[in-house]
């Protein structure tokens, strides 16, 4: 598989207690705590409601993000930089282990 020049998230999972599971397309799954940013709120305030964090969250600009606007439009989203995700721990994909 060619390496690509930017990280790319195919696949988000909501873990628990604020952690997603981003599936990367060079085929790690990296482990993205983002409890410090909700803590930090600001932005990162709405992913307080579990039930949002959890049903909002998709993949668009390429990264983990949370659909704004429910019509999944990249300009109208909370996303994380791609480069955050993939300096992330590689882990063991967690369906398999389920």
């Amino acid at each position: 598989m060619e390496e690509a020049l930017f990280p790319v998230v195919l696949q988000a999972i909501a873990g628990d207690d604020y952690t997603v599971y981003a599936y990367m397309l060079d085929g790690t799954v990296r482990k993205v705590s983002v409890k410090a940013l909700v803590e930090q709120g600001g932005v990162f305030e709405r992913l307080r409601d579990e039930s949002f964090f959890r049903e909002a969250l998709t993949v668009m600009n390429d990264t983990v993000a949370w659909d704004l606007s429910g019509e999944h439009d990249p300009t109208n989203c909370i996303d994380i930089d791609p480069f955050t995700i993939a300096e992330c721990e590689i882990v063991e994909d967690p369906i398999k282990a389920a």
